[in-house]
């Protein structure tokens, strides 16, 4: 198991003692642990937590993990979340996870699993960042075509042959070509493929 020890894991729990068994697992495994004893705390300062992986408890009595998951979210706080479960809370675990945590883990847990979950954790944030990188370069690129262009491009990535796409914008086959061939050398591309590929990175359905 090769886990990422450079990134700090910030673990959200009222319960002292659940705080302090998880910081002395996670520090003899090489984590650096930072701990919060409730949600509140934890959004104070997660503006000026540098990365990292959050193991939030799911029911707190000052704000539950639901809400902290929520509010992660509507700041744009893309930090891998391990929700942390009690007996009969794996509804709210599922309903934290479609709101974006990445895994939960029912307690008590035993340090394989925590540390199986952290790693798995780290490393769909790590595949997600790269997704989104890939994302904002090919609308970045997409940004340099006119409407005319983008039009034909849309119509590509629907499928559709030049003779269709002529006739749904009101123009010439002759002229979709010529847009067409356009969008390509803006886009530094020489296949119909290349092209799919960086409209479909961009969201372009």
């Amino acid at each position: 198991m090769s886990l990422p020890t450079d990134q700090p894991i910030h673990v959200v729990d009222d319960d002292e003692a659940i705080r302090r068994s998880l910081s002395f697992m996670l520090r003899t495994s090489g984590f650096a642990v930072r701990l919060f004893s409730g949600g509140i705390e934890f959004l104070k300062e997660v503006g000026t937590l540098e990365g990292g992986c959050v193991l939030l408890d799911v029911r707190m009595p000052d704000i539950d993990g639901l809400e902290v998951q929520r509010e992660l979210r509507a700041r744009g706080m893309m930090l891998p979340v391990i929700i942390m479960t009690g007996h009969g809370d794996v509804g709210m675990a599922v309903a934290a996870m479609k709101a974006g945590a990445t895994d939960f883990i029912e307690k008590p847990f035993e340090k394989a699993a925590l540390l199986a979950a952290i790693e798995a954790a780290c490393a769909q944030a790590s595949a997600d960042q790269g997704r989104n990188s890939q994302r904002e370069t090919a609308r970045a690129r997409l940004n340099i075509l006119t409407d005319r262009e983008r039009e034909v491009l849309k119509g590509l990535v629907d499928g559709l042959p030049n003779k269709t796409i002529a006739y749904d914008l009101g123009i010439s086959p002759r002229t979709v070509e010529i847009h067409r061939a356009n969008l390509m050398q803006k886009l530094q591309v020489h296949s119909l493929s290349e092209t799919l590929r960086i409209a479909f990175q961009a969201g372009l359905e």
